[in-house]
């Protein structure tokens, strides 16, 4: 739900941007008397996916009831006045992270809408490839938007289309974008949810009592005390109501390609990802890492937090003691004013500080998940050098970045990527470590239960920010490199 805009973003912590950030995640509650506030939990189970902004809309059987705000969802969905504000038996929610577009109202889900057909509420995780393609015909056609965020362009494909019922309307949009979704929406009639064809982005069925759920991690499934029943299918659309729940396949079969990139880094490690555990995975990837870059090292201490699990598997294969030697302070503020150079230079020890205890004289493999533009891996490194560590060796549990994601994931320019812009050996230098090595496609392929590795002719993941081997059409990206050309054709470099 990326927006085509680039203004400035809400500031943030300095190291913030150096970071793949999931973009939202979403939530929906079907047939409980407390829909809203469980919408609250699960949104706080999913806060990871988006610290931006919230937003519940729910249904009481007569009129929709909505609250959106800027902020986490502590921020605003902590008062019994809020959560009786949005009465009702059924309720979809969304947590935001976007630093693209505008961070504004307009721009927080759920977008709402009244159809010829009655009140639509939509929530939204992923990027449509071609919205900006499509959002130009529907202005054309008399189309007005309300925000710059691509999932409004379904809600104008339903309002368009002329086809008779609701979910007919909503196949009939969904079969003309392209891209990766996982939505819930909310009508008069109940609960629907529908996973792209291709299963890029995650979304899963629980159920609590007589309740149905729907959404993006298992996590927000345990906070509530619902049980997991399954992965929504690759495809699939799931229609929760009074009567039931019974699910449609419309679209053509394809071959999944579910999101790699959630067992590294986005999911939490106590959520279940393609039927797998998560943290087991993370484990997995490490001592995989560990067998394809050994180093000759005292001690493994993680990049917290998300590094720990793949640095327990590293430390487990290798027979290096793990040691959390980098804390991590976890009340950091996301604003943060930067007076001067000096401010800015200890920004890092806001959220990380290395502990000369553990370090001082040790020779030290530190493993990270990914690195990105590399800013944060360069301090990282000088940290613990300044702690005393005799070498450092960094270890990635993932293969080089080296290419942008257009499916939901907030990533910089390909030009910003340390690993389009470097080979290895230069990213080492930059960073300052005494050696870098990063996991193989072929091992981030096996330690997800691929024992043959990366088929190449048909890969089972979407691994494009690692392989630049996009699973869709990239219509708005091809069209925007197309009149960029033509632009320097008619006009010339520009000084």
């Amino acid at each position: 739900m990326t927006a085509k805009s680039h203004p400035q973003a809400l500031t943030t912590h300095p190291l913030a941007d150096d970071a793949f950030h999931e973009e939202c995640g979403i939530f929906g509650i079907f047939g409980s008397e407390d829909a809203a506030a469980h919408a609250v939990l699960g949104l706080h189970a999913l806060q990871h996916r988006g610290q931006e902004a919230a937003g519940i809309t729910s249904w009481d059987g007569d009129a929709f009831h909505s609250e959106r705000s800027i902020g986490l969802v502590a921020d605003s969905f902590t008062s019994e006045r809020v959560v009786h504000g949005l009465p009702g038996h059924a309720a979809i929610g969304h947590v935001r992270y976007s630093t693209t577009g505008e961070s504004t109202l307009r721009n927080v889900q759920p977008l709402y809408a009244d159809l010829s057909s009655g009140g639509f509420a939509l929530a939204h995780n992923g990027n449509i490839t071609n919205a900006w393609h499509l959002r130009r015909q529907l202005v054309r056609q008399g189309s007005i938007f309300q925000s710059t965020s691509d999932s409004e362009v379904i809600i104008h494909l339903i309002a368009t289309s002329t086809f008779r019922t609701l979910l007919d309307r909503l196949i009939d949009a969904l079969r003309k974008i392209e891209g990766a979704y996982s939505l819930v929406a909310l009508t008069r009639e109940g609960l629907i949810g529908v996973r792209d064809p291709l299963g890029v982005r995650p979304l899963v069925l629980g159920r609590l009592g007589a309740a149905h759920i729907l959404c993006s991690e298992t996590c927000a499934l345990d906070i509530i005390g619902a049980d997991y029943e399954r992965e929504v299918a690759p495809g699939e659309i799931v229609i929760v109501t009074a009567d039931g729940v019974r699910t449609l396949a419309p679209f053509p079969p394809a071959r999944p390609r579910p999101c790699i990139f959630e067992h590294v880094y986005f999911a939490r490690p106590d959520s279940l990802v393609n039927g797998m555990s998560v943290y087991e995975v993370r484990k997995r990837i490490g001592a995989e890492l560990a067998a394809e870059a050994p180093a000759d090292a005292d001690i493994v201490i993680p990049v917290p937090d998300s590094g720990v699990p793949s640095a327990i598997g590293y430390a487990q294969r290798s027979g290096i003691p793990f040691e959390l030697g980098i804390i991590r302070n976890h009340y950091v503020g996301r604003t943060f004013i930067e007076p001067s150079d000096q401010i800015r230079h200890l920004g890092v020890k806001l959220k990380h500080n290395a502990s000369r205890w553990q370090i001082a004289g040790k020779r030290v493999v530190l493993v990270d998940d990914s690195i990105v533009r590399g800013t944060t891996s360069l301090k990282i490194v000088d940290m613990v050098r300044q702690a005393g560590a005799a070498e450092v060796h960094m270890r990635i549990a993932s293969p080089p970045t080296r290419h942008s994601c257009f499916y939901g994931v907030d990533t910089p320019e390909r030009s910003k990527l340390l690993a389009a812009r470097m080979s290895i050996e230069e990213m080492c230098r930059h960073i300052h470590a005494d050696s870098l090595a990063f996991l193989s496609i072929e091992g981030l392929y096996r330690a997800c239960g691929h024992e043959g590795g990366r088929d190449g002719t048909a890969p089972q993941h979407c691994d494009a920010c690692f392989t630049g081997d996009y699973p869709t059409h990239l219509t708005d990206q091809d069209e925007e490199e197309s009149e960029q050309l033509h632009l320097l054709a008619t006009t010339g470099p520009q000084a």
